[in-house]
């Protein structure tokens, strides 16, 4: 049999975390916390499983939580989607990113991702048939490079993958990066898919640029979100697709023939939640930007240089100083001798800058943070 997917492998998240499993290591490699969820939350979620809240919510998630979504959306981002046809709630962000580009991507087209990006962008397109055009993010500051953009868009063209806040790199689109997208797409029959998952993780006093509020962007693209991120959830795999009604209709017609719907009693719960506890996501700016502070804190005095990540949970560490081994080869010895367990950026990449990278995710316990930086201060 021909694999689909020949040059792809296990996700290099799955491979860190097992490893570092496998050695005890410290795991500041895949991105989910150490701590719990909110317990009123929890609460809620008790509830509703007891409720008998337990069959098949509908294919584009229960009512409630897709007007709670339709009102968060128009006050953070001025958008008021229609919950009835703009709004789609999934298993998760990668579900979402991959029926936004089925939907919309077929056999022969182009899709330009920016590097490092995402690694499941590229399979998506792979199994539309299409190409992905990798362009490499501009360096130290890893921001778009928009005149190579623009050189690279072809009658291929059909869609451009962006992310903000940027994982792994903690950067940040601003409105001239919307402005300068909407203008050389704007006599293209080119579409936006925005992976937004970290949109309340924006630190310095920065606010998150959603591509939702922007009057024209919005009216071609895809915006992605998780509920995961954003209640440190992420095991329960729940997030929703915004887009407008034509887009999103292409886009359910993947989505019901992907997981159908979603966990009906966490459905409800994060329903009641987000009307009960709106504070929660007002407040993790500054929540994680004390994990980031803390964490950079803590490893100020090491050899590894950096500077604080402008979103996210992660930081990229520079090790230059320490080793001229590759991103790879560093980070299994780090993992395996040292017992810290990262994730290097060359799995991001088409190819790979020499650059001596490597992303640790801070939201941890700060014991746990003391207990890595303490190893790594030791380099």
């Amino acid at each position: 049999m021909q694999s689909k997917l020949p040059n792809v492998g296990t996700t290099i998240f799955t491979v860190m975390s097992k490893m570092a499993q496998d050695h005890n290591a410290i795991n500041l490699s895949q991105g989910f916390p150490d701590f719990d969820c909110p317990e009123r939350l929890k609460e809620l979620v008790s509830y509703y499983l007891n409720d008998r809240r337990n069959q098949y919510p509908p294919m584009t998630g229960i009512p409630a939580l897709r007007e709670q979504i339709a009102k968060k959306v128009s006050q953070y981002y001025g958008y008021d989607a229609d919950p009835e046809t703009e709004v789609t709630v999934t298993s998760g962000a990668t579900e979402a990113l991959f029926d936004a580009i089925q939907a919309v991507v077929s056999a022969g087209d182009e899709v330009i991702v920016f590097d490092p990006a995402y690694d499941s962008y590229e399979p998506a397109v792979i199994l539309a048939g299409a190409k992905t055009i990798h362009i490499p993010m501009s360096q130290p500051d890893y921001s778009i490079d928009w005149d190579r953009v623009e050189q690279s868009l072809s009658e291929k063209t059909r869609l451009i993958i962006i992310n903000s806040p940027h994982n792994p790199c903690g950067s940040l689109l601003q409105d001239s990066d919307f402005d300068t997208l909407a203008r050389i797409i704007r006599d293209r029959n080119i579409l936006v898919l925005s992976d937004e998952v970290y949109e309340h993780m924006v630190f310095d006093g920065v606010k998150h640029k959603s591509v939702l509020s922007h009057p024209e962007l919005r009216e071609k693209s895809f915006a992605v979100f998780s509920f995961g991120k954003t209640y440190h959830a992420t095991g329960w795999k729940l997030a929703y697709c915004v887009a407008p009604k034509n887009l999103t209709i292409e886009f359910r017609k993947v989505h019901q023939f992907v997981t159908f719907t979603s966990s009906s009693f966490v459905q409800f719960a994060i329903a009641d939640f987000m009307q009960e506890c709106p504070e929660h996501a007002l407040e993790l700016p500054k929540f994680y930007q004390a994990k980031r502070d803390y964490f950079c804190s803590l490893v100020q005095d090491s050899r590894f240089s950096f500077t604080p990540s402008g979103g996210t949970y992660f930081q990229l560490l520079d090790y230059s100083e320490i080793s001229d081994q590759s991103d790879m080869d560093f980070n299994l010895y780090l993992t395996k001798e040292k017992g810290v367990a990262a994730i290097p950026l060359t799995p991001f990449y088409e190819s790979a800058p020499d650059s001596r990278v490597l992303r640790f995710c801070f939201c941890k316990d700060d014991s746990t943070l003391e207990q890595a930086a303490e190893i790594l201060c030791a380099l």
